[in-house]
């Protein structure tokens, strides 16, 4: 490593910088990176470059029914899990085009002869650019890690900038409140009148009326004509697109007639942790301008802007395109390397075996169905890393 001390102005005097200053300089590093990340970070609506995470929930099996007595808990379908995927993360690298070392591009140093010569790029990159990597790729979420990314439950969060509104990642769970085993729930019954469709073959069908239904309930008609026996394996609307139905299982017959479609719906779940992505803020720090060597070979001070500019050029070029171990990248999984940012991302679920429930509707109308039950557990915890390689 070729770590320099630049020249400075010192009331009049030329002095080496202290490892203060170049500390200094470095910060100013990481701010000009936060101005323009060359490795961004957003959120989409689906098909996210950095991959897929999953959070799982307990839905209730079909209720069954029987016209003399109650299905058996033995033949009654399981609850199961419901399976959600977040893709919502896109990683985007820029193309970079820094300023050229001529030879005189970088601030002055005395080397071991003690005569005055110019930093190389490699130079600049062992003092002031890999650092400022260092920093970057650091678990922290300080101002030293402005234009980097991480993971929060909250929307807003000091000194940092939210990407945005919608969450990447959202746990849900079963609401076992919702799940009952009286009229409103498994008691619940509507009967609908057959209007088209729902040929032999098919799972489509459209009833009249259908606003006061819910996607998971059971749909049978009490003649067992048209669908797949209503006992031993239950058919339950998949869809509802207006008055149109989708059903789990195809008709076996014609589908006129009038049919009776009640129960619980399935899924029913609430939110538990919501989680947002967001981008560190920077801070533009103080720092002591370095001495170059101008076109009439004489020292100059670097103009702050034209130094600005030639950093935040190669600090944005080594992020996206470094042969030395300093390139910057996300990975959104439940294991792997690299730096964890901000909270990880638990699916929990609940891991009953299945909480069975009865009801008669009427002297031909015997239900029975599993509801989720059981302790919230922890399936899977994601992470946001951020990686230097």
């Amino acid at each position: 490593m070729a770590i320099r001390s630049p020249l400075v102005n010192d009331s009049g005097n030329i002095k080496e910088m202290s490892s203060a200053q170049v500390n200094q300089i470095i910060d100013q590093v990481v701010y000009q990176y936060s101005l323009n990340p060359s490795v961004s970070l957003s959120v989409v609506n689906s098909g996210g470059s950095l991959g897929s995470i999953s959070d799982t929930r307990m839905q209730a099996g079909a209720m069954s029914t029987h016209n003399s007595a109650f299905p058996n808990e033995a033949t009654t379908e399981e609850p199961s899990v419901v399976t959600v995927t977040y893709d919502k993360v896109s990683q985007a690298r820029a193309s970079v085009s820094p300023t050229g070392d001529t030879g005189t591009t970088w601030p002055v140093y005395y080397n071991a002869s003690g005569q005055i010569q110019a930093m190389s790029l490699v130079d600049v990159k062992d003092t002031f650019l890999h650092p400022a990597i260092n920093l970057l790729t650091a678990a922290t979420t300080t101002t030293q890690q402005g234009g980097t990314y991480h993971i929060n439950t909250a929307t807003s969060v000091a000194g940092s900038t939210l990407v945005s509104a919608t969450p990447i990642f959202v746990d849900s769970r079963t609401d076992t409140s919702l799940y009952t085993d009286d009229a409103a729930g498994l008691g619940f019954t509507r009967d609908k009148t057959y209007s088209s469709g729902g040929a032999n073959g098919s799972n489509v069908v459209e009833m009249n009326n259908t606003t006061d239904l819910t996607v998971g309930m059971t749909i049978f008609k009490p003649d067992n004509t048209t669908l797949p026996d209503k006992a031993t394996s239950p058919t339950i609307i998949t869809n509802i697109n207006g008055n149109e139905l989708t059903l789990s299982q195809n008709f076996i017959a014609q589908a006129s007639g009038t049919y009776t479609i009640g129960s619980e719906a399935v899924d029913q779940s609430t939110t538990i942790t919501s989680y947002y992505l967001h981008k560190v803020d920077g801070s533009n720090t103080a720092y002591t301008v370095p001495f170059y060597s101008n076109a009439q070979n004489n020292l100059q001070e670097f103009a702050p802007a034209t130094f600005q500019t030639l950093l935040q050029g190669w600090i944005r070029n080594i992020a996206v395109d470094s042969a030395e171990g300093y390139q910057i990248s996300y990975t959104l999984a439940a294991s792997g390397a690299g730096q964890v940012r901000g909270s990880g991302m638990s699916d929990t679920r609940l891991n009953g075996t299945g909480n069975y429930k009865t009801f008669e509707v009427g002297g031909d109308d015997y239900r029975a169905q599993e509801f989720p039950d059981g302790t919230p557990t922890t399936v899977n915890t994601y992470y946001l890393r951020i990686n230097k390689s």
